[in-house]
Protein backbone atom coordinates (compact mmCIF):
# COMPACT_ATOMS: atom_id res chain seq x y z
CA UNK A 1 0.00 0.00 0.00
CA UNK A 2 1.22 3.38 -0.96
CA UNK A 3 1.68 5.58 2.08
CA UNK A 4 0.32 9.08 2.20
CA UNK A 5 2.12 12.39 2.43
CA UNK A 6 1.37 14.50 5.46
CA UNK A 7 3.70 17.50 4.84
CA UNK A 8 1.42 20.44 5.23
CA UNK A 9 1.91 23.66 3.93
CA UNK A 10 1.73 26.42 7.15
CA UNK A 11 -1.43 28.65 6.27
CA UNK A 12 0.61 31.37 6.57
CA UNK A 13 2.72 30.55 3.82
CA UNK A 14 0.15 30.94 1.64
CA UNK A 15 0.37 33.75 -1.29
CA UNK A 16 -1.31 36.25 0.26
CA UNK A 17 -2.64 38.09 -2.63
CA UNK A 18 -5.38 35.16 -2.66
CA UNK A 19 -5.62 33.81 1.15
CA UNK A 20 -5.52 37.43 2.62
CA UNK A 21 -7.48 39.60 1.11
CA UNK A 22 -9.53 42.71 2.38
CA UNK A 23 -12.84 41.15 3.28
CA UNK A 24 -15.01 44.45 3.98
CA UNK A 25 -18.51 42.46 3.47
CA UNK A 26 -20.01 39.06 2.51
CA UNK A 27 -22.49 40.75 -0.34
CA UNK A 28 -20.33 39.52 -2.97
CA UNK A 29 -19.77 36.36 -1.46
CA UNK A 30 -23.82 36.21 -0.87
CA UNK A 31 -24.10 36.87 -4.68
CA UNK A 32 -21.83 34.08 -6.12
CA UNK A 33 -23.28 31.52 -3.66
CA UNK A 34 -26.87 32.40 -4.79
CA UNK A 35 -25.71 32.32 -8.14
CA UNK A 36 -23.84 28.71 -7.70
CA UNK A 37 -27.13 26.91 -6.36
CA UNK A 38 -29.38 28.97 -9.39
CA UNK A 39 -27.66 27.61 -11.96
CA UNK A 40 -27.43 24.22 -10.48
CA UNK A 41 -31.56 24.78 -10.62
CA UNK A 42 -33.13 22.73 -12.97
CA UNK A 43 -36.39 23.47 -14.38
CA UNK A 44 -38.49 20.57 -13.77
CA UNK A 45 -41.76 22.33 -12.37
CA UNK A 46 -44.30 21.69 -15.21
CA UNK A 47 -48.11 23.00 -14.75
CA UNK A 48 -51.18 22.71 -17.05
CA UNK A 49 -52.71 25.86 -18.30
CA UNK A 50 -56.71 25.80 -18.68
CA UNK A 51 -56.09 24.83 -22.58
CA UNK A 52 -54.38 21.50 -21.79
CA UNK A 53 -56.59 20.39 -18.90
CA UNK A 54 -58.66 18.03 -20.56
CA UNK A 55 -62.32 18.13 -20.64
CA UNK A 56 -64.48 21.64 -19.72
CA UNK A 57 -65.97 21.73 -23.52
CA UNK A 58 -69.16 21.87 -22.00
CA UNK A 59 -70.76 24.32 -19.97
CA UNK A 60 -71.45 23.01 -16.30
CA UNK A 61 -74.81 24.58 -16.11
CA UNK A 62 -77.40 26.80 -18.07
CA UNK A 63 -76.61 31.00 -17.64
CA UNK A 64 -79.68 31.79 -15.70
CA UNK A 65 -82.02 30.29 -13.56
CA UNK A 66 -80.17 28.31 -11.54
CA UNK A 67 -79.06 30.49 -8.53
CA UNK A 68 -75.68 29.96 -9.25
CA UNK A 69 -72.67 32.20 -10.44
CA UNK A 70 -72.48 31.70 -14.22
CA UNK A 71 -69.36 29.45 -15.21
CA UNK A 72 -68.37 28.02 -18.87
CA UNK A 73 -66.25 25.77 -18.36
CA UNK A 74 -64.61 23.37 -15.62
CA UNK A 75 -60.95 24.55 -16.43
CA UNK A 76 -61.15 27.48 -15.18
CA UNK A 77 -58.70 28.38 -12.67
CA UNK A 78 -60.63 28.67 -9.59
CA UNK A 79 -62.30 25.27 -9.96
CA UNK A 80 -60.59 22.30 -8.26
CA UNK A 81 -59.09 20.49 -11.30
CA UNK A 82 -59.12 23.26 -13.52
CA UNK A 83 -55.98 25.37 -14.45
CA UNK A 84 -53.37 26.57 -13.43
CA UNK A 85 -52.80 30.66 -14.06
CA UNK A 86 -49.17 31.84 -14.25
CA UNK A 87 -47.89 27.98 -13.36
CA UNK A 88 -44.40 27.02 -14.41
CA UNK A 89 -43.87 25.70 -17.71
CA UNK A 90 -40.64 24.06 -17.61
CA UNK A 91 -38.69 26.50 -19.78
CA UNK A 92 -37.79 28.57 -16.75
CA UNK A 93 -34.42 29.93 -16.77
CA UNK A 94 -33.04 30.67 -13.17
CA UNK A 95 -29.72 31.39 -14.10
CA UNK A 96 -27.46 34.34 -12.36
CA UNK A 97 -24.45 35.66 -13.95
CA UNK A 98 -21.80 37.21 -12.60
CA UNK A 99 -18.72 38.84 -13.99
CA UNK A 100 -15.46 37.14 -14.50
CA UNK A 101 -13.78 39.74 -11.71
CA UNK A 102 -16.47 39.54 -9.39
CA UNK A 103 -15.94 35.85 -9.60
CA UNK A 104 -12.61 35.38 -8.67
CA UNK A 105 -13.11 38.58 -6.20
CA UNK A 106 -15.31 36.14 -4.45
CA UNK A 107 -13.54 33.26 -4.20
CA UNK A 108 -10.55 35.11 -3.10
CA UNK A 109 -12.50 36.31 -0.16
CA UNK A 110 -14.49 32.95 0.43
CA UNK A 111 -10.59 31.30 0.71
CA UNK A 112 -9.22 34.09 2.70
CA UNK A 113 -12.14 33.03 5.42
CA UNK A 114 -11.44 29.65 5.21
CA UNK A 115 -7.70 30.60 5.17
CA UNK A 116 -8.71 32.67 8.29
CA UNK A 117 -10.19 29.71 10.12
CA UNK A 118 -7.32 27.72 9.69
CA UNK A 119 -9.39 25.39 7.53
CA UNK A 120 -6.68 24.88 4.75
CA UNK A 121 -4.33 22.43 4.29
CA UNK A 122 -1.71 21.68 1.09
CA UNK A 123 -0.97 17.84 1.22
CA UNK A 124 -1.48 15.16 -1.67
CA UNK A 125 -2.92 11.81 -1.64
CA UNK A 126 -1.46 9.46 -2.95
CA UNK A 127 -3.08 6.29 -3.61
CA UNK A 128 -3.18 3.19 -6.29
CA UNK A 129 -7.03 3.28 -6.09
CA UNK A 130 -7.79 1.68 -3.19
CA UNK A 131 -10.76 3.13 -0.95
CA UNK A 132 -8.35 2.31 2.15
CA UNK A 133 -5.63 4.37 1.24
CA UNK A 134 -8.13 7.81 1.30
CA UNK A 135 -9.22 6.57 4.40
CA UNK A 136 -5.82 6.50 6.10
CA UNK A 137 -4.98 9.43 4.66
CA UNK A 138 -7.77 11.30 6.51
CA UNK A 139 -6.99 9.36 9.98
CA UNK A 140 -3.60 10.39 9.66
CA UNK A 141 -4.17 13.84 8.79
CA UNK A 142 -7.43 14.53 10.92
CA UNK A 143 -9.72 14.80 8.47
CA UNK A 144 -12.97 13.65 10.10
CA UNK A 145 -15.89 16.41 9.00
CA UNK A 146 -16.64 17.14 5.34
CA UNK A 147 -13.87 17.78 3.09
CA UNK A 148 -13.22 19.18 -0.01
CA UNK A 149 -10.46 18.24 -1.57
CA UNK A 150 -8.93 20.04 -4.17
CA UNK A 151 -6.97 18.24 -7.50
CA UNK A 152 -5.52 19.19 -10.45
CA UNK A 153 -6.68 16.28 -12.26
CA UNK A 154 -9.61 13.92 -11.32
CA UNK A 155 -7.27 10.66 -11.94
CA UNK A 156 -8.87 7.36 -12.02
CA UNK A 157 -7.33 6.43 -9.12
CA UNK A 158 -7.98 9.09 -7.13
CA UNK A 159 -11.91 8.92 -8.03
CA UNK A 160 -12.23 5.15 -7.29
CA UNK A 161 -10.44 5.53 -4.06
CA UNK A 162 -12.48 8.41 -2.81
CA UNK A 163 -15.89 7.98 -4.40
CA UNK A 164 -17.24 5.38 -1.56
CA UNK A 165 -16.45 8.11 0.83
CA UNK A 166 -19.42 10.23 2.45
CA UNK A 167 -17.83 12.95 3.76
CA UNK A 168 -15.39 13.82 0.94
CA UNK A 169 -16.51 16.14 -2.09
CA UNK A 170 -13.89 15.64 -5.06
CA UNK A 171 -13.41 19.44 -7.05
CA UNK A 172 -11.07 19.91 -9.74
CA UNK A 173 -9.14 23.28 -9.00
CA UNK A 174 -10.54 25.22 -12.08
CA UNK A 175 -13.96 24.18 -10.72
CA UNK A 176 -13.38 25.47 -7.39
CA UNK A 177 -16.44 27.63 -6.14
CA UNK A 178 -17.33 29.86 -3.21
CA UNK A 179 -20.27 27.10 -2.25
CA UNK A 180 -17.96 24.53 -2.01
CA UNK A 181 -15.25 26.27 0.07
CA UNK A 182 -17.89 27.97 2.63
CA UNK A 183 -19.77 24.69 3.04
CA UNK A 184 -16.43 22.75 3.92
CA UNK A 185 -15.27 21.57 7.15
CA UNK A 186 -11.65 21.25 5.95
CA UNK A 187 -10.04 22.32 2.86
CA UNK A 188 -7.43 19.99 1.49
CA UNK A 189 -5.38 21.52 -1.55
CA UNK A 190 -3.39 19.41 -3.85
CA UNK A 191 0.41 20.95 -4.31
CA UNK A 192 -0.59 21.39 -8.12
CA UNK A 193 -3.84 22.46 -7.77
CA UNK A 194 -2.25 25.26 -5.45
CA UNK A 195 -0.01 26.40 -8.72
CA UNK A 196 -3.53 26.35 -10.75
CA UNK A 197 -5.78 28.52 -8.10
CA UNK A 198 -2.29 30.93 -8.16
CA UNK A 199 -2.36 31.56 -11.91
CA UNK A 200 -6.68 31.53 -12.20
CA UNK A 201 -6.86 33.95 -9.67
CA UNK A 202 -4.08 36.20 -9.90
CA UNK A 203 -5.23 36.69 -13.82
CA UNK A 204 -6.24 40.02 -15.06
CA UNK A 205 -9.37 40.30 -16.94
CA UNK A 206 -9.48 41.44 -20.39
Amino acid sequence: MTETTKTTVISSNLPSEIFAVDVKNHELLKLAYDSFLANSRSAHANTKQRGEVSGGGRKPWKQKGTGRARFGSSRNPIWRGGGVAFGPNGSENYTKKLTTTSKRVALRQALTLANKAKKIVVLDLKTTGKTSEAIKFLSDNKLDRKVLLVVDEKTPEILRATNNIQNILLVRANYLSVYHILNADKIVLSTKSLDIIKTWLTKESK
